[in-house]
């Protein structure tokens, strides 16, 4: 008996195997692949400017040489500014532990008791010997974890070579991002490249709206909350606010971790209601300014990233792969929701959906 074929099951078919064997070696060379995604993921940012050189009349071969130098040379001036800041704030940790100490016990611990009703207190005495009592503890856990440190020497080795290997990739990404886009766009069957340019636009719009948008959204927040705490004095407050700054792209997690860390040194620095209060209220400016301005502005709602997905992104992503999954999670949702409106338009057109 003769029986009709049924076209279309085998290309899908290959197509399901081959993205299941991509998934599956990006897991598994998660540690390989890291400079690799980044660099692409800082080509595919910066791909616009070299763009824009090219059409002033540079060759794409200098352009992509220029942004490179000029992007790893501000990143990199941005860490000799905040490291230094970052290290005598720990030594000024160090150093006045003893102020922290009286600070709790002398303001904080009364106002928490007239709070509580009830006398709230800290033994200095028993801390100090609890803490002499399992020194040797200590120093025998610290033995025991030196054999383990040496063993990650590799991977601190690698990471360094991964550092140093990462401005070679991103200037060749920049060189080739055009060529590769091309040649990706020449293996699509004819018969769906009109889908494929449609698609592929709109994952482009809301990649490129989200990336770049999130980028300056980082940059003028760094900015904000940096300037904000050297303004009111506080030593280390540049780099507190860039650091806050760049921790934005998850949401909330700057604004807290940029207020615990100035907290802190309000507190060895003022010791006083008043500086702590203050940085309380630099950080409440900043985050009003992000939530209803900046952010709406420069990345807009029209993309559809909730901080709810983003969260969970970053967290799934980041189980499933590590460090490389941190990375590749914020690009891998907004392809996803390109991909979920495109699904939903087809079946809301589908002759399932419309057939009464």
């Amino acid at each position: 008996m003769y029986r009709k074929k049924t076209r279309g099951s085998k290309p899908w078919f290959a197509a399901a195997a081959v993205a299941a064997v991509f998934i599956w070696l990006v897991y598994a060379l998660g540690n390989i692949l890291t400079p690799f995604i980044v660099a692409a993921v800082l080509a595919y940012i910066l791909n616009p400017l070299v763009e824009k050189l090219r059409n002033r009349g540079i060759k794409r071969a200098p352009a992509a040489m220029v942004v490179m130098i000029l992007s790893l040379a501000a990143l990199f001036a941005l860490v000799l500014i905040m490291v230094p800041m970052l290290v005598n704030q720990f030594n000024n940790l160090v150093e006045r532990l003893p102020q922290i100490v009286g600070f709790v016990q002398n303001r904080l611990l009364p106002w928490v008791s007239r709070l509580a009703g009830e006398q709230v207190e800290i033994d200095v005495q028993s801390v100090s010997a609890w803490l002499q009592s399992h020194t040797g503890e200590l120093s025998n856990a610290l033995r025991k974890a030196a054999p383990t440190l040496l063993r990650q020497g590799g991977n601190v080795a690698a990471g360094l070579s991964n550092l140093l290997l990462l401005p070679f990739l991103l200037y060749y990404f920049l060189l080739d991002w055009q060529r590769w886009s091309r040649g990706v766009r020449a293996l699509v069957p004819r018969r769906f490249l009109d889908s494929y340019v449609r698609i592929s636009g709109n994952m482009d719009k809301v990649l490129g709206e989200f990336l770049r948008g999130q980028l300056m959204v980082m940059l003028i927040m760094g900015l904000i909350y940096g300037t904000g705490l050297m303004l009111v004095g506080l030593d280390s407050g540049f780099a507190i606010g860039m650091i806050a700054g760049i921790l934005v792209f998850v949401p909330y997690l700057g604004a807290f971790t940029g207020l615990l860390l100035a907290s802190v040194a309000a507190l060895l620095q003022f010791g006083s209601w008043q500086g702590l209060l203050i940085v309380w209220a630099v950080f409440a400016a900043g985050q009003f300014l992000e939530s209803f301005f900046i952010t709406p502005k420069i990345v807009g709602d029209r993309i559809g990233l909730s901080p709810f997905w983003v969260i969970f992104s970053l967290m799934a992503f980041g189980q499933l792969m590590g460090f490389v999954g941190m990375l590749v999670g914020l690009p891998l949702a907004a392809v996803t929701l390109v991909l979920l409106r495109e699904g939903a338009d087809m079946y809301f057109k589908s002759w399932f959906y419309n057939h009464k």
